[in-house]
């Protein structure tokens, strides 16, 4: 008889553990050897056990972990510079997770209408099939009941339009509207790119009612797309902006970046944080920035992304009874599926490669951004394998 978990039952685990991995490579405990295109959900942006981070992580950790924000964290200066320099940024809090910095990013935006004289203006408009994690606040800014069913009452000030639809956003701004949220490519909703006009639209409406526009680039930023950010493809920019998962490498950490006047508000003893900002993780942020900030990390990764992407689509044509459809951008890719998606991650995890279910039915594609081409070659015939064996029943193509 199994021994009962001491755990939360809150997750359906998979029967593996992992010990070590390297690059694009996680090795389970009985040895065998899985491709991680998953990457933790976007996560491991850098891979496993990256050099520069593991020793940049190692050294920090036989010096400081932890003064807590009364006192100067020089690291933090320097990451919060850093970013600040390659964004639209003045100001960055950073925190321990996408859910911290989405709340803060919530305040940051009421706090800015209260200083600005407007209480009143504190409702921020969202979108279906958006997620922005897991906190009170955030499950009903992303308005998926499946999420908020059984927490007591909905936090209040979250309202819900379709995706992509200028004119029910239009008719949803009212005198107590404060901002507009939005993934720039929902990621647990299904690898859905918001269209960049769309996005263009968001700036124009929020310039025009005076509202501030808050991107979620949990899951999208940090390269993941070919770009620092997912917006810049669209050339406009956010007055805030959530960013976590990958600006850690693996180690937990977010951040919430501001224009100086969307930040105004957020004076000394209106929001804090105990651990966030802290010199382990600092030291492995700036470490990250190493990497994704050199000359030709970005072009790299998307010249890895054209030649997944092509592969993907191919895959997709030879096999229409297992994937209707290959979206995404850069190397946040999703297969559409016409069969059930857990089959298909079932399946591939059978061939030794991990991925991530996601809603609308889609498998999610998210491999390191140092994926080699021959890890990009063995997903592809492992892929391909796994949508030959589903599609056997139908007699192929």
């Amino acid at each position: 008889m199994t021994e009962p978990s001491p755990l939360f039952e809150t997750y359906a685990r998979a029967d593996i553990a992992f010990d070590h991995g390297e690059g694009s490579w996680i090795v389970d405990t009985r040895g065998e050897r899985y491709l991680d295109f998953g990457g933790g959900i976007a996560v491991s942006a850098l891979g496993h056990a990256h050099p520069h981070l593991v020793e940049t992580l190692r050294e920090q950790a036989g010096k400081l972990w932890h003064t807590s924000n009364l006192y100067e964290v020089p690291e933090q200066r320097r990451l919060a510079r850093r970013l600040v320099e390659a964004t639209f940024a003045d100001k960055v809090f950073f925190t321990n997770s996408g859910a911290e910095a989405m709340e803060c990013a919530i305040k940051t935006a009421r706090r800015y209408h209260y200083a600005d004289g407007h209480p009143e203006r504190f409702r921020i408009i969202t979108f279906e099939g958006a997620f922005h994690g897991r906190t009170l606040a955030t499950i009903a800014a992303g308005g998926q009941p499946k999420y908020i069913e059984g927490f007591g009452p909905k936090v209040e000030g979250f309202d819900q339009v379709p995706f992509d639809d200028l004119d029910a956003l239009k008719a949803a701004i009212t005198g107590e509207t404060a901002a507009i949220l939005i993934e720039p490519i929902q990621g647990e909703g299904g690898i859905r790119p918001v269209p960049l006009q769309f996005l263009r639209d968001l700036r124009t409406v929020c310039d025009e009612e005076g509202l501030l526009l808050i991107f979620d680039e949990i899951q999208c930023g940090m390269g993941r797309t070919g770009k620092l950010f997912a917006h810049e493809w669209a050339g406009i920019e956010p007055d805030i902006m959530a960013v976590a998962k990958a600006i850690g490498g693996g180690f937990p950490m977010g951040a919430c970046l501001a224009t100086e006047e969307a930040a105004k508000g957020m004076i000394p003893g209106v929001h804090g944080t105990t651990y966030g900002g802290n010199p382990l993780a600092m030291a492995v942020g700036n470490a990250v920035l190493d990497v994704m900030l050199a000359d030709g990390f970005l072009e790299g990764v998307r010249d890895k992304a054209l030649r997944l992407k092509q592969g993907l689509a191919s895959i997709a044509d030879r096999h229409p009874y297992v994937i209707e459809e290959v979206r995404g951008e850069g190397l946040m890719l999703g297969l559409k599926c016409v069969v059930p998606n857990t089959a298909l991650v079932k399946e591939l995890y059978a061939n030794h490669m991990l991925t991530v279910p996601a809603g609308d039915n889609v498998v999610r594609i998210l491999p390191p951004l140092t994926s080699t081409d021959e890890d990009i070659r063995i997903a592809l015939e492992r892929i391909e394998k796994a949508a030959a064996s589903l599609s056997s029943g139908h007699g192929g193509r």
